[in-house]
């Protein structure tokens, strides 16, 4: 991912950021540790978000073993869901 390709909007990393890294990855981890995604944007998606979540006994989503969307190679795939997610919720609001 660098300028010439066009294609830094994917990916960015904010090492001086006091929860970096907020998920614990291993060493090799890091340096493809994505911040662009800081805050999930698929955990409203429930069940269907695509990550390693499990659901608390009081009922609460809980992401703390999940790096999905923090991985360089899933940009595409936090897209494709978002995109998705988009459309089903306008084609809901239309009928």
């Amino acid at each position: 991912m660098d300028k010439i390709n066009g294609q830094n909007y994917r990916f960015f990393q904010h090492k001086k950021c006091e929860f970096f890294p907020c998920h614990q990855v291993n060493h090799e981890q890091i340096d493809d540790f994505n911040c662009l995604f800081c805050y999930c944007p698929l955990y409203a998606l429930g069940e269907k978000c695509g990550g390693n979540f499990y659901i608390s006994k009081k009922g609460v989503k809980v992401c703390t073993n999940c790096v999905f969307p923090h991985r360089k190679e899933n940009y595409d795939q936090v897209m494709d869901k978002l995109k998705a997610f988009i459309k089903e919720s306008s084609e809901k609001n239309l009928k």
